[in-house]
C-alpha cells in the first residue's frame, strides 16, 4: 500500500534507527551452563538479520521457549519465521529452519571456591524451511557446545567452546569455535 506523498517504512527499521545502543549478555552472542529452573519455563521473541553483498536475510520474528524438563536440564526449540531479500529476486517471507536442543548442566558452581558451572548444550538445526526460497539451509546442522561459568564478586564470566557438523549434505564439514563474554551483576 501506497501513501500518497510518502514511502511506507517498515517499523522494524523505524525501531533499529530510533533505538540506542544496547548490551546483552547470554543467551545473545554467548550462553551459559545454566538451565531453566526445574517444571518452570522462558519464552522470547527476538529478530536478527544480515546484510551482505546485497542480500538481506534473517528471523522476524523468532520464537523461543526453554522448559525445565528434569532438576539441571531444559528443553529448548527455537522457531523462526524466516526472511531473505536478495538483491537479483524478489524478497521471501516463510518459515525457517527448527532449532531443538537440551541443556545439561553436570557441575554446579563452588561460589566461594574456584569450581565453575559446567553445562552441555547440544542442540540441532532442522532442516524446515524452503531452502529454494532462501529461508532454510536444506540440511541438518549439529551442534555441541560446552558452557563454563564462573562468578567472582559482582563479574560473572562465561565461555563456549564448542563444534558443530553440517551432517547431511556434506558429512566431513566441521566448525569449532569459541564464545565468551562476561556481565557485571546489579
Amino acid at each position: 500500500m501506497r501513501i500518497a506523498g510518502a514511502s511506507a517504512i517498515p517499523l522494524p527499521l523505524i525501531a533499529a534507527l530510533w533505538a540506542g545502543t544496547a548490551s546483552a549478555g547470554p543467551p545473545f552472542f554467548t550462553d551459559d551452563p545454566e538451565p531453566v529452573e526445574y517444571q518452570h519455563y522462558e519464552f522470547y521473541t527476538f529478530s536478527l538479520g544480515t546484510h551482505i553483498h546485497g542480500d538481506t536475510s534473517g528471523f522476524a520474528p523468532a520464537f523461543e521457549l526453554n522448559y525445565g524438563l528434569i532438576p539441571n536440564g531444559q528443553f529448548h526449540i527455537v522457531a523462526p519465521m524466516a526472511f531473505d531479500g536478495p538483491s537479483s529476486g524478489p524478497n521471501q517471507f516463510g518459515y525457517g529452519d527448527t532449532e531443538i536442543g537440551f541443556k545439561y548442566r553436570f557441575i554446579q558452581e563452588d561460589e566461594k571456591g574456584f569450581r565453575p558451572q559446567v553445562g552441555v548444550f547440544p542442540f540441532i538445526e532442522a532442516p524446515t524451511g524452503d531452502q529454494a526460497r532462501g529461508l532454510g539451509s536444506g540440511h541438518d546442522r549439529f551442534y555441541l557446545p560446552l558452557w563454563v561459568q564462573k562468578s567472582f564478586g559482582d563479574w560473572t564470566t562465561y565461555e563456549g567452546p564448542g563444534t558443530g557438523s553440517i551432517t547431511a549434505a556434506v558429512p566431513t564439514t566441521r566448525t569449532t569455535g569459541i564464545s565468551a563474554g562476561s556481565c557485571k551483576r546489579r
